[in-house]
């Protein structure tokens, strides 16, 4: 197959090709009816019910290539996308300072827009320090060595807090991080959390999901970076706004389905008013009266986290025949 010529005409959707995302994602495409098969050893596979090719990447790169307009749609991490954007702050301020850089009118609009939270993923990325050792929080750091990969949002975290100490509290991570670091930033791409132990760095800057992995390796977090999760990103300039809709419409259903069951029951009609307290719904609940005079059915939406107590209290006003559905997929609008 000529993947190269079988890609045109197609919208390009990036998903995590390994790592903690990957599995999560593939369920989330299922759901949304976006049917493909990857072959062995091939990094796009082409969706059989819709004009999009699947590119599998490492998620550090997703948001480069979403925010060049190489490829339209991506899950990664809020924490990759906020190490991407840090990293073309840098860059951008680099080649002002060496009149490198002059805007182009005619230039595409670059960067990524968030569609929406996914819903998984949710991690932090925080700055550790050995559990035994002498630093107690993050500004005891200033002037040491840290390791991580997420390298530019710890120089923006580093020179916040070398400014803070100097007295320079205005501005955002940004404007710090211009500043000549006195605290050395080592770039690691693994096993970051041994970098303390094998005495490569004096603290780390890293991602905590349980944070049996930091406690494991003698670790403890001090302060936190980034609060981080899934998330669906978009170019600024999709080669087809359309389809970038239709697929967010079906991943938000997927998502919504997945936080929400289906509850139906009768009650009598004089209880109607305290049961759609107990069960407003989303918008509001499905009424419909029974053959029997002076009782209702009830059908509204409850979040899956709240149904037990839901059900206790529909119970307690005399409702009955309560059942509880899963919902496989929806549409807000």
């Amino acid at each position: 197959m000529d993947l190269v010529n079988s890609l045109e005409g197609r919208l390009l959707f990036a998903v995590p090709k390994k790592g903690r995302l990957l599995s999560a994602s593939l369920n989330l495409l299922e759901g949304a009816d976006i049917q493909f098969k990857r072959e062995n050893r091939l990094d796009i596979a082409l969706v059989k019910n819709l004009p999009i090719a699947l590119v599998f990447l490492p998620a550090a790169d997703i948001p480069t290539f979403v925010g060049e307009g190489r490829v339209d749609l991506g899950i990664t991490g809020l924490d990759q996308v906020q190490e991407h954007d840090a990293g073309v702050r840098e860059l951008t301020r680099a080649r002002r300072l060496s009149n490198e850089w002059s805007p182009d009118p005619n230039a595409k609009s670059q960067g990524c827009e968030t569609v929406m939270e996914l819903g998984f993923g949710a991690c932090r990325l925080q700055v550790q320090v050995p559990a035994k050792g002498e630093y107690a929080e993050s500004k005891d750091l200033i002037g040491k060595n840290i390791g991580t990969s997420f390298v530019h949002l710890a120089k923006e975290y580093f020179a916040r807090l070398e400014a803070e100490k100097e007295g320079i509290t205005n501005g955002d991570s940004g404007a710090y991080a211009g500043r000549k670091l006195r605290t050395k930033i080592i770039e690691l791409s693994g096993s970051v959390e041994a970098a303390c132990a094998l005495g490569v760095a004096d603290g780390i800057v890293d991602l905590v999901e349980s944070g049996e992995t930091m406690k494991a390796a003698g670790l403890k977090a001090v302060d936190t970076v980034v609060d981080s999760s899934a998330i669906l990103i978009k170019s600024k300039a999709p080669s087809n706004p359309a389809v970038v809709d239709l697929i967010a419409a079906r991943i938000g259903g997927v998502i919504t389905a997945q936080k929400y069951v289906l509850c139906q029951y009768n009650v009598p009609r004089a209880k109607l008013q305290e049961a759609t307290k107990i069960t407003p719904g989303k918008r509001a609940p499905t009424v419909t009266s029974l053959e029997e005079e002076g009782w209702v059915a009830v059908s509204a939406m409850v979040e899956k986290k709240r149904i037990a107590p839901v059900m206790d209290d529909l119970t307690q006003i005399g409702a009955t025949d309560i059942l509880v559905l899963d919902i496989h997929n929806t549409r807000s609008s």
